[in-house]
């Protein structure tokens, strides 16, 4: 069986999305261990803490791309079939959600996140650095929201490079304050965890005015002006939830679930959350690569379907998984060769060094089914329009598996850390096996009106 395709238009088209995607993810993992790197200077508190304030915060983007996925696979076939009305309303309903949700989460955690926190852990200590570091976290929502959602539709009509530019931008940005807000370097206080929450809000701010100018202002493609917040969209709020609300559900449970991992590990020990922070940067690094090809396949067959070629998918869809195989495998053997200097980056103590040996361990084996999963669900098969199996997938095997598994491994029967996090992710290992039976039914291929 032939398990990838020989054309070059193909292949050319595939580059043009996903490395401008894999650039952006390098950038955002770059950040992401930088700050990890310099919280973790100052010892396990400030790491646990700003890792169990992102895991509610991730949340928050989860659901962002949500909506922007869900309007992706309408403006994906919509831009295939040249259709640019469509992608206009889809693009409004979008952001009024958006904007609708970020206003929520600016307040509760303004107001209340303390209360929010205490859900992942219950020492004061990190209660009291959360609390500190929402102080300015919580204004970065709404910049975060609009950025995240506009990003998913520009992708979906092949203009990622837009998207990489503003995550260049935001990445000097955000090196910049955190260095002189963390350490108090060029004049600037030394404000620590608080200083690392502040220079996330100002690359936000920065990273959202960027991609805002170019879709309000720049944009030749779609045409879409700041006024068309207010158009009229009604009849296209059907398609909109009947595709999308999935994908939002989806994305949303997903999260949740996540979060209850989260708080599973909060539960723990706080020196298991600083050992999962260090564990999670290396993860993510790996996952660049696929995220690269689950937004070029999403985008590729969304918009093949677009154009009435049903046939074509089924073979760009076993090339896009192939891939994540070979991938998944390489990211496997990566990650079991580098876990020993990237764990000696980190200032902490002997015991979390053997956590964080243990979980890369476990990264090492489940990062395989994760990859080819994330190709599955959040490319090929969402693309081809099949997203209420998808919600099914997300929510069944995580909320049924991975977290009642893992709160048994972890809670009650205080299991090794390598089987704590095998059965926290087990549902990644399920799940790409259901979901490679449904691609081989071609059950998936929907052309969306």
């Amino acid at each position: 069986m032939n398990l990838m395709i020989k054309d070059k238009n193909f292949y050319k088209s595939f580059f043009v999305i996903a490395l401008p995607v894999v650039l952006q993810s390098c950038i955002t993992i770059g950040v992401n261990m930088l700050d990890t790197i310099m919280l973790g200077s100052f010892g396990e508190g400030y790491l646990s803490a700003t890792s169990l304030s992102n895991q509610f915060f991730n949340l928050y983007q989860i659901i962002c791309m949500g909506l922007g996925g869900g309007a992706a696979v309408l403006t994906a076939q919509a831009w295939g079939r040249k259709d640019n009305e469509a992608i206009k309303k889809t693009i409004t309903i979008m952001l009024r959600l958006s904007i609708g949700v970020a206003l929520f989460f600016t307040l509760i955690s303004y107001f209340f996140p303390r209360q929010i926190m205490m859900i992942y852990t219950n020492e004061a200590l990190v209660l009291d650095d959360c609390e500190r570091y929402f102080k300015y976290l919580c204004f970065a929502f709404f910049f975060q929201g609009i950025a995240l959602t506009l990003t998913q539709v520009l992708r979906s009509i092949k203009e990622a490079k837009i998207a990489l530019y503003s995550a260049i931008m935001a990445f000097f940005m955000n090196i910049f304050f955190n260095y002189s807000l963390i350490f108090g370097k060029f004049g600037m206080p030394r404000m620590e965890i608080e200083g690392a929450a502040l220079a996330t809000l100002i690359a936000r701010i920065g990273e959202c005015v960027f991609i805002c100018v170019y879709v309000f202002k720049l944009d030749k493609k779609v045409n879409y002006q700041l006024r068309d917040i207010a158009m009229k969209c009604q009849d296209y709020l059907k398609p909109y939830f009947h595709y999308g609300l999935p994908v939002l559900c989806s994305d949303f449970l997903l999260g949740l679930g996540n979060n209850a991992v989260a708080v599973i590990m909060g539960h723990i020990s706080k020196t298991f959350v600083a050992a999962y922070s260090i564990s999670s940067i290396t993860q993510q690094m790996c996952n660049i690569f696929t995220t690269g090809v689950t937004n070029a396949s999403g985008v590729i067959i969304g918009n093949t379907l677009g154009e009435g070629k049903t046939e074509e998918v089924y073979e760009q869809g076993k090339t896009f998984i192939s891939m994540s195989v070979i991938l998944g495998l390489a990211a496997a053997l990566v990650v079991y060769l580098i876990k020993t200097p990237v764990i000696g980056m980190y200032n902490i103590a002997e015991e979390t060094r053997v956590i964080a040996n243990s979980l890369m361990n476990g990264v090492s084996f489940m990062i395989i089914f994760r990859m080819m999963g994330s190709v599955l669900t959040k490319g090929v098969l969402r693309g081809g329009g099949d997203t209420k199996f998808l919600m099914i997938a997300d929510i069944l095997f995580l909320w049924c598996a991975s977290v009642p598994l893992g709160y048994l491994a972890g809670i009650v029967f205080k299991m090794s850390a390598f089987w704590t996090f095998f059965f926290l992710n087990i549902d990644h290992l399920i799940k790409s096996c259901w979901c490679l039976l449904r691609f081989k039914s071609k059950k998936w291929i929907r052309v969306l009106k």
